[in-house]
């Protein structure tokens, strides 16, 4: 909604400026990046730790 203007008016005019906008925008984009991150890192471990597991029940056999 911000892309598009929408509403701005209303914050505008109660005295924000639009840079705090882009500001909190950039912000949330990073918080976005951090916490995909995290997943992936997440995702990667479980995958060593589920080949670990397959390596290890291979070598008993």
């Amino acid at each position: 909604m911000y892309k598009r203007g929408a509403f701005l008016h209303w914050y505008t005019g109660e005295g924000m400026d639009t840079m705090e906008f882009s500001e909190a925008e950039s912000n949330a984009q990073d918080l976005i990046s951090e916490y995909q991150q995290y997943q992936e890192a997440t995702l990667e471990s479980e995958d060593v730790e589920e080949y670990e597991e397959e390596a290890a029940g291979e070598e008993e056999q």
